[in-house]
């Protein structure tokens, strides 16, 4: 279910829990993972358990908790462009009911790109991440709190948008283009702070579990960069025609977002097996956007405008469970939410002299019932079939992008209906194991974002319908004592189904595939198009040897990702079609001391492989690039 929604405030279909704990706004869910102990992926429609904002799906973190033994572990890297990774944890039991541990991650990298020129910023894409956490546990046989605080700080540098490096009437990068060059005459910086605590409790009373999750997060951000991608405006720009300069920053002086979720579930062995809960969301935020004059000394802010949003969210919940035998189960599960948002948006200063705009407001309010139904039937030991219906729900989203023009943006809710069967079966004696699966969903008003094109301005749209469907495959295998392997391959088709809808196609010269609206130069209807960023082939493949050496371990792994060409933006063009990509990377080590002791070299996007993944298409041929080449050297401790 792609998108291409970059804003500060945007809604995406795929949600994010860690430690329990939903991470609702883009910056938030930007927290590094590290000192990890488990990661779930849930496919598909979440709305039942997890709410609205899930309906492709959900991915969970759960950090290392405290034990009762005294461990912890040291993690060095060193890699190329000095790039740096310090990761460590240490666990300590204070006496027999109460735990502590201190987990900590620091990554940084050297500036590799340069600034040829005497305007703008010199050294570009270095950056250090500092992020830590510190977790407090008081267990006993039947009560537990884990208290956790944790914060981060980044400094760095926005996403270098690079001028004109698309060849016209291709989606190839132009001949000569330098990674390491980036001439440019604009301010590029990027500086972010979160922080936040949560507080997880659990009683066992009998045969029921109860639970309150407790989470208060607040985070800042200001992101700065030279849109255009290069120097002046007009004959004698560069390093290919620019036809107006474009500097902006966007940034987030204040989000505070709070939630609270109680539940209760049961805790035995029976046939039926239940939980029910009440959630509570409350978020704040407000949402700066700065234009800047390039052409002046020190580049100077020449247009300001805010934004600000109050959201509340509530929902009661509730999913049973029933074996009716050992071999055949089912679960089902319904989820009410009540959504209210309060939102505003001004521009008080013009970049071009327009003047400011009145106070823009809308007060949606929204309310939704998800609901999911699925079944496993066990054939026997080695194969199981399964099924769902699932239904996900994302709730009306805003946009108040007034800096350029005049009247905020809101997308109605949308509503998912997904259907999957498969099979998951052992193989060989259990040495190996597939599941194959087959999907269908429908999508009512379906919301999108119709970004910058001829106009210059983001707009949220909805599509009456949209659908998807495929199949997905998956595959382990101990294919012998040493070697190991894993597979994925995953047939995805998506379609927007809607024949009056019509976007703007791009204000850059480039060769629009779809029709246009008659008596216009830039619209163009995309009914029939995929959705955008949603490749139809999706594969990995990794594979591991490993053989005693000495007193321990040596081990190479090499893993592999493909995924298929894919349209940025709602429209098709050449230019904005982005190639199919291959990336591996290689790890080899060599443990030692009952694994106390661990020294690997690590290479990622072993081939260099370098092309377009992204675009800005209002302005000339601009591409966003995937990431060069990595490789280095690690050394890890484990204590206990």
């Amino acid at each position: 279910m792609g998108n291409t929604d970059f804003d500060l405030n945007a809604s995406q279909p795929v949600g994010l829990v860690y430690d329990d704990v939903v991470q609702e706004n883009p910056i938030l869910k930007g927290f590094p993972v590290f000192d990890v102990d488990q990661i779930e992926i849930l496919r598909g429609p979440q709305g039942t358990l997890f709410g609205r904002n899930s309906p492709a799906g959900i991915i969970k973190f759960e950090s290392a908790k405290p034990t009762n033994a005294f461990e912890g572990y040291a993690n060095l890297g060193y890699g190329n462009y000095n790039a740096a990774n310090v990761e460590a944890a240490i666990n300590v039991p204070l006496d027999k009911s109460w735990a502590a541990r201190f987990s900590i991650q620091n990554q940084s990298r050297d500036d590799r790109v340069t600034n040829p020129r005497s305007t703008g910023t010199k050294e570009l894409e270095g950056y250090n991440d500092l992020a830590a956490r510190f977790q407090l546990q008081y267990k006993t046989s039947d009560f537990s709190a884990l208290a956790n605080v944790h914060g981060r700080q980044l400094n760095g540098n926005a996403t270098l948008f690079r001028a004109g490096i698309i060849q016209k009437g291709t989606n190839e990068l132009v001949k000569g283009f330098r990674y390491s060059s980036y001439p440019t005459d604009g301010i590029n910086d990027q500086e972010l702070k979160s922080y936040g605590a949560n507080l997880r409790l659990r009683w066992d009373i009998s045969d029921v579990s109860f639970f309150s999750i407790t989470a208060y997060d607040r985070s800042e951000i200001y992101s700065r960069a030279d849109v255009d991608g290069g120097f002046g405006a007009g004959p004698g720009s560069g390093p290919t025609f620019i036809p107006f300069p474009a500097e902006t920053a966007d940034g987030i002086p204040n989000l505070r977002q709070f939630t609270q979720e109680v539940r209760v579930q049961s805790n035995t062995k029976d046939p039926f097996q239940w939980i029910a809960g009440f959630y509570f969301f409350d978020e704040k935020l407000q949402v700066d956007s700065f234009n800047y004059d390039t052409f002046a000394p020190g580049n100077p802010q020449n247009g300001y405008a805010v934004q600000h949003q109050a959201a509340v969210s509530r929902a009661v919940f509730g999913s049973v469970n029933y074996a009716f035998t050992d071999a055949f189960k089912v679960r089902g599960g319904i989820r009410y939410t009540k959504d209210k948002k309060d939102f505003d948006a001004e521009r008080q200063v013009s970049p071009f002299g327009a003047g400011p705009t009145p106070l823009y407001t809308t007060n949606p309010r929204d309310n939704n019932v998800s609901w999911d139904i699925g079944a496993n039937y066990a054939a026997d030991k080695e194969t199981n079939f399964f099924g769902r219906i699932a239904t996900g729900y994302r709730a009306t989203s805003i946009q108040g992008r007034v800096l350029f023009g005049d009247g905020i943006s809101q997308a109605k809710p949308e509503k998912s209906t997904s259907y999957e069967v498969g099979i998951k079966r052992d193989l060989f004696n259990n040495r190996a194991r597939f599941t194959l699966t087959a999907y269908h969903y429908d999508t009512k008003d379906l919301q999108l974002t119709a970004g910058s094109g001829a106009v210059n301005q983001n707009q949220l749209v909805n599509a009456n319908k949209a659908t998807g469907q495929g199949l997905e495959f998956e595959a382990q295998a101990n294919l012998s004592r040493e070697f190991k392997a894993t597979l994925g391959v995953s047939y995805n088709d998506t379609e927007i189904k809607d024949r009056n809808l019509v976007v703007q196609s791009c204000g850059a010269p480039c060769t629009v595939l779809n029709n246009r609206v008659p008596g216009t130069t830039s619209a163009v209807f995309i009914n029939g198009n995929d959705l955008p960023r949603a490749p139809r082939y999706v594969g990995n493949f990794s594979l591991k040897y490993t053989t005693p050496i000495g007193e321990g371990e040596f081990y190479a792994y090499t893993d592999w990702a493909y995924k298929d060409k894919y349209n940025m933006f709602l429209y098709r063009a050449v230019e904005y079609t982005a190639k199919s990509l291959l990336e591996g990377g290689l790890r080899v080590g060599y443990k030692w001391g009952d694994g106390k002791y661990e020294i690997a070299g690590y290479a990622r996007n072993i081939t260099d492989r370098r092309q377009i993944i992204a675009a800005i298409d209002f302005n000339n041929l601009t591409g966003i690039l995937n990431e060069p080449r990595a490789y280095g050297a690690q050394f890890k401790y484990n204590f206990q």
